[in-house]
């Protein structure tokens, strides 16, 4: 879908909430919303935005795990999995 297809000013948003919902919903694509014609916000499916944070969670510890390797000693194999493993818990249960 071409960005164009998915703008969509504030009025249309107001007035067509449950469609534009629907649609989101049905394609998975993120539906960009106008103010005065510039983009203001974006309406994602729940799914798209969970799969995100969840990429972005990884990217953290993948940040982490790169800067701990530059300042100390590598961890073994098993102990980076470990890590990751309690990272990826704590951040699951909002720590």
């Amino acid at each position: 879908m071409k960005t164009s297809e998915s703008t969509r000013p504030i009025s249309y948003l107001k007035a067509h909430t449950a469609e534009a919902i629907g649609q989101v919903a049905e394609t998975g694509k993120p539906l960009i919303i106008t103010q005065n014609g510039y983009a203001k916000a974006i309406v994602q499916d729940l799914k798209s935005y969970e799969d995100t944070q969840e990429s972005l969670a990884l990217l953290r510890i993948i940040t982490q795990s790169k800067k701990s390797t530059e300042r100390t000693r590598p961890k073994t194999v098993a102990q980076a999995f470990k890590s990751v493993r309690r990272r990826a818990a704590d951040y699951a249960n909002g720590a």
